[in-house]
């Protein structure tokens, strides 16, 4: 059950142009700068906003076609928005806010009980409260059940964390992470957070005025190096470890395809799945192993490319890691004085990790 949507919309100055073929599950991002058009992407799949030359389609149930002259009203669609501001009724507890989402499906179709969503999103002590005494975040949760026991066929969700801060996103995160967990239910996430899109996407699509300058599965697309105008300083490849052993010294050991790595000990047991974020940044390249010195992970990788990036002097170096994908940044001197090329062997030093779960 892919997602098809293309969306030819002019606001202005600023056109929307993107033809995309989306997995009917997983958590897929629209990722890009402000003004880059996500936001207007959801907005056109929710109906909300009409596209003068548009085409909508969650397997064969067809929910736009503007060369037949059809258009399904946003009501009438089978489907969840969460934006920034929650928007609860303040009149209603969390309760009536999460009833309120089950009023407009039959009782036959419902396929998520209040019950189940509550436990799921952690709100079973809030039912009661009325949304005035709830956090920002608690109010988000709120929101999301209430979006979900609709029962929709996808759920849209645009910038949701924006409004939150630090401490609130860290909060909410692990229970987007569920969703994705617990359901076979595609999620569209807007976003302008390299960090959440990191960890929660399955798919990426990358936008840049008002155009996708790359679409697929996130471990791909983050490791192009054609891109580095869309990440800047946060190029860098995500990857699925398993935690291997909890070290004496208050290290654990993850393991991946391409090697091994420490980070600081984790509270998940062994054999438990993490998900990692490497940025360019922090991977240096050496010819041989490197004795002297305070970088515990080193892997072994081949040289597969190299392009320049925006900062002047710098290179970006795509690796393989025994079939792992890795990026490194380093100046056009050390490239050249270490003459990194295609096909070389080398050591990639990795000096920092960043645990995205």
């Amino acid at each position: 059950m892919d997602i098809r949507a293309r969306f030819r919309l002019a606001r202005g100055d600023f056109t929307l142009d993107v033809d995309l073929n989306l997995p009917g599950g997983g958590i897929t991002a629209l990722f890009g700068h402000s003004g880059s058009g996500k936001s207007t992407c959801l907005r056109a799949m929710a109906g909300l906003d009409r596209a003068t030359d548009g085409y909508f389609a969650i397997g064969r149930r067809v929910w736009q076609d503007e060369a037949c002259g059809l258009f399904v009203p946003p009501h009438q669609r089978p489907l969840g928005v969460v934006f920034q501001e929650p928007s609860l009724f303040p009149h209603l507890s969390v309760r009536g806010n999460m009833a309120y989402g089950q009023k407009r499906v039959l009782s036959a179709d419902r396929r998520f009980s209040l019950p189940a969503i509550a436990d799921l999103l952690g709100i079973e002590p809030l039912l009661d409260r009325p949304p005035a005494q709830l956090s920002g975040g608690e109010r988000q949760r709120v929101a999301i059940a209430r979006a979900l026991l609709a029962s929709p066929q996808i759920l849209l969700m645009d910038e949701p964390l924006a409004a939150l801060d630090l401490k609130r996103k860290l909060e909410i995160l692990p229970y987007l992470e569920r969703l994705h967990d617990e359901f076979s239910l595609p999620v569209i996430y807007v976003s302008h957070s390299p960090d959440e899109v990191a960890r929660l996407a399955n798919h990426l699509v990358l936008l840049d005025q008002g155009r996708q300058v790359a679409s697929g599965p996130l471990r791909e697309v983050l490791s192009r190096i054609d891109l580095p105008a869309i990440f800047a300083d946060d190029a860098g490849v995500v990857i699925e470890t398993r935690i291997a052993a909890q070290e004496t010294d208050g290290l654990s050991r993850l393991e991946f395809c391409g090697g091994r790595i420490y980070v600081s000990r984790r509270d998940e047991p062994v054999g438990a799945r993490v998900r990692c974020r490497i940025h360019a940044r922090n991977v240096s390249l050496a010819l041989v192993p490197q004795l002297h010195t305070s970088i515990l992970n080193s892997v072994d990788a081949c040289v597969v490319d190299l392009a320049p990036t925006d900062t002047p002097g710098h290179v970006l170096v795509r690796l393989d890691a025994a079939g792992e994908p890795l990026l490194a940044r380093i100046t056009r001197r050390s490239a050249d004085r270490l003459r990194i090329r295609p096909g070389l062997a080398l050591k990639a030093q990795i000096k920092a990790v960043a645990l995205l779960a």
